[in-house]
């Protein structure tokens, strides 16, 4: 998957300090329990730092950060997230550590990485109707983006029209550059030690936020193509940015004190287009710090990860999270390339020449010139080794391998200095047909791994292979849209798999959005709009979304958001046809959740399923958390042998994520009426293959606002089971103007077989 190379960092970060032992120093982040001295868990940080510094060595706990020499070793201290903080320690000053009264754990941090003119429009937000006239695009909503940083000059955070941030706002600008903030851009932080400006050098916390809630601008394009209004999801609502990432990737330690810094701010709406590997709840930094957001009213909407389409590769899949997978737009930025035998392949450029050039040029695949494996192991990747090969790559088109380390800007420029004309770019197998419009250097384009078998056949085929590269621009109209991208993970969850994950899909490949305009800007062109992919792409497509149900809804709880936007998601494409997978092939429900959101339907869902706090503690303790570990998370002590667990899937959740053996299981819902006062909801089921879905009572009927009803649904298998095999299905409630539907998907296991002695 593109975006930059720094994003697939997934080493622990070693942070330099006092150089005696700067190789034994990491970043640690350490749990503790809140001081018993103290009156209330919301004591003054400054009391809380003193509790904190009790836990260190008494040598360095109040190291100067002064001298060049040395850095604090106390780097944030948590007061809402958590109590602990994050320092600079020894593995042996942490099993000191272990052993004073109120320690609860410590692990050193993890280094996450990052996971539109026309995509607004292929949700259905439209000006002046529906859903961004009802909720009035957003105002008044405060969204906090912990990414890369921002380009605070860019047009698309321009104020003109916004309103001031709400009194609420108690955020801080940290105005170290030219431009300062505005009534849109109301906030500016930065958490990485290693750099202290909150200015975007990268571009992703740019495209990212302008995608959420940036501001009208004509004209955007990216060498002509994508031309249209670019204009964010929620263009009202107020931005506030945290820069978490820095050149290595995104601490998590950071990224944690970012989150505790956004709750005390006033922020309504988290977005985090990064994260990890996946790991329990009560040890990963962005749930803990998710569930106290959400705890204080704050939706968090998290991208799902780009490790698609593997299985059980989602993360950020904590139930408090509305976890976000990628789909495609209607919309191609097409190319073609010729071969000289007259067959043609369809790819995707973001590369336009004001000049066509319709000749052909001959063919090159470097591949078959590594012949030192390790001396040229980068060449069949169009790494920077091609210049050995510039006497035969100069003038022809170059065919290059996704992967290798390099990005696809960079494999194009290798080949630009090896004298190459123009470059085929191969995805991997496991990509399908999900193919990127990048902004290349040179004539290129993007093309499948079975396109790539049959360029290389015909080359194999003829002694002078030729081809030629045209661009054919922007093209609307895919009726298989939205597919799954490639890259977006997939469910089934890990950390708690009875939990359907992602919840949804939005889109997320080739988006259009802004870009950062300083000296690093590697893209080709000077345009200030950049187009990229990624789950990271999908999040704040999600967030802008959760803005605009915030502004129009602004009782309504996170969880009844996030239950509003996947009850009344799309579960067809353009073509009313089931949802399509990368290879073009039925997909699976554990790729897309509860399918594509559709923001004005959302905006009216009838019923929510709102997930009441209280209903977590006797779900943490059913999956077997220790009484200290549920503590961590709940941060207060439990004790789940006096706490009536519950499993998984009887969370008060809007899907259903079961196992289903010989025995029946049975779970109940509680929905909570939101539409019209007096209503009668009836159900209807689609049962997954060979299993039974039994609903009682099968009929609800509502006499007002915000009651709530429950109701019971029973899973038995209809048949003999002979392998372990996963079924989908949904349940719908349905009345004379709201549906309401929640996918099932069942894990069918097989019997156990008895030992035979």
């Amino acid at each position: 998957m593109k975006i930059l190379k720094f994003f697939l960092v997934f080493t622990i970060l070693g942070c330099l300090s006092w150089p005696s032992i700067e190789s034994e120093l990491k970043m640690y982040i350490v749990h503790v329990e809140s001081p018993e001295s103290q009156i209330s868990t919301q004591s003054l940080s400054g009391d809380l730092e003193s509790w904190y510094e009790s836990f260190l060595p008494n040598t360095i706990a109040s190291t100067s950060a002064s001298s060049n020499e040395e850095a604090p070793r106390l780097v944030y201290s948590y007061r809402n997230v958590m109590k602990g903080f994050a320092a600079r320690l020894t593995a042996e000053q942490v099993k000191e550590m272990e052993k004073k009264p109120g320690f609860i754990a410590a692990w050193p941090e993890r280094i996450l990485s990052l996971h539109t003119t026309h995509s607004s429009s292929f949700l259905g937000l439209q000006q002046n109707i529906g859903l961004w006239k009802n909720s009035n695009y957003g105002k008044g909503v405060i969204i906090g983006v912990l990414d890369t940083g921002i380009s605070p000059d860019h047009p698309s955070f321009s104020d003109e029209g916004m309103p001031p941030p709400p009194a609420k706002w108690k955020g801080k600008c940290e105005s170290n550059f030219t431009t300062k903030c505005n009534n849109k851009l109301i906030g500016t932080r930065t958490f990485p030690q290693a750099n202290g400006s909150p200015i975007d050098d990268n571009g992703h916390g740019t495209h990212t936020a302008s995608t959420i809630a940036g501001s009208f601008v004509k004209g955007a394009n990216v060498f002509g193509n994508a031309i249209g209004t670019a204009v964010g999801i929620a263009p009202l609502a107020h931005l506030a940015i945290y820069k978490v990432c820095d050149s290595f990737g995104c601490s998590d330690s950071g990224v944690l004190s970012a989150m505790d810094a956004a709750i005390d701010d006033g922020v309504d709406i988290l977005s985090l287009s990064l994260g990890g590997t996946t790991n329990p709840f009560h040890s990963d930094p962005i749930a803990l710090g998710a569930y106290s957001a959400t705890q204080r009213g704050i939706l968090v909407s998290c991208s799902a990860g780009n490790n698609g389409p593997f299985e059980s590769t989602v993360v950020n899949e904590a139930p408090w999270i509305l976890t976000v997978g990628a789909s495609t737009l209607d919309r191609k930025i097409k190319a073609t390339l010729r071969l000289g035998n007259k067959e043609e392949f369809e790819g995707e450029s973001a590369f336009h020449p004001k000049v066509s050039n319709n000749k052909f040029f001959p063919l090159f695949d470097p591949s078959e010139n590594a012949t030192d494996p390790d001396s040229d192991s980068d060449i069949p990747f169009c790494g920077p080794g091609l210049t050995e090969l510039s006497a035969v790559a100069k003038g022809k088109i170059v065919l290059c391998e996704v992967g290798g380390g390099f990005n696809r800007i960079e494999k194009g420029q290798a080949v630009k200095n090896a004298g190459g004309v123009g470059m085929i770019l191969t995805n991997r197998p496991q990509d399908g047909s999900t193919k990127s419009a990048d902004a290349h250097v040179l004539p290129a384009l993007d093309v499948t791994s079975s396109d790539r078998n049959s360029i290389t056949d015909y080359m194999k085929s003829t002694k002078n292979p030729v081809a030629r590269i045209t661009f054919q621009g922007t093209i609307i109209g895919d009726k298989n849209a939205p597919v799954v991208a490639a890259f977006s993970a997939r469910g089934p969850s890990i950390a708690s798999p009875g939990i359907l994950k992602p919840d949804i899909i939005g889109p997320g490949v080739n988006i259009l959005a802004a870009w950062h305009n300083s000296v690093e800007n590697k893209t080709n062109t000077k345009s200030t709009f950049n187009i990229i992919s990624g789950t990271s792409m999908s999040c704040p497509h999600l967030s802008g979304v959760a803005a605009l149900l915030k502004s129009a809804h602004p009782t309504w709880s996170p969880s009844a958001i996030k239950s509003a936007i996947m009850t009344t998601a799309d579960i067809v494409n353009l073509n009313n046809e089931s949802f399509l997978s990368e290879t073009l092939t039925p997909a699976r429900i554990f790729a897309y959740g509860a399918g594509h959101v559709n923001p004005s339907r959302a905006n009216d869902p009838g019923l929510v399923y709102d997930t009441q706090f209280k209903d977590y503690l006797p779900y943490l303790c059913g999956l077997n958390y220790s009484n200290r570990e549920v503590g961590n998370l709940l941060q207060r002590k439990v004790n789940c042998s006096k706490v009536k667990s519950i499993p998984e899937a009887q969370l008060n959740y809007p899907s259903f994520s079961i196992s289903l053996g010989e025995k029946p299981q049975t779970y109940t819902r509680t929905v909570t009426n939101v539409g019209e006062a007096k209503s009668t909801y009836r159900v209807e089921i689609v049962s997954p293959r060979m299993v039974s879905v039994v609903v009682k009572p099968s009929i609800l009927k509502f006499s007002k606002l915000n009651q709530k009803m429950t109701y019971r649904v029973t899973f038995s298998t209809t048949t003999e089971i002979r392998n372990m095999e996963v079924v989908h299905g949904y349940m719908k409630w349905t009345s004379n103007k709201h549906f309401v539907r929640s996918p099932i998907a069942v894990v069918l296991q097989e019997p156990e077989t008895p030992d035979i002695d």
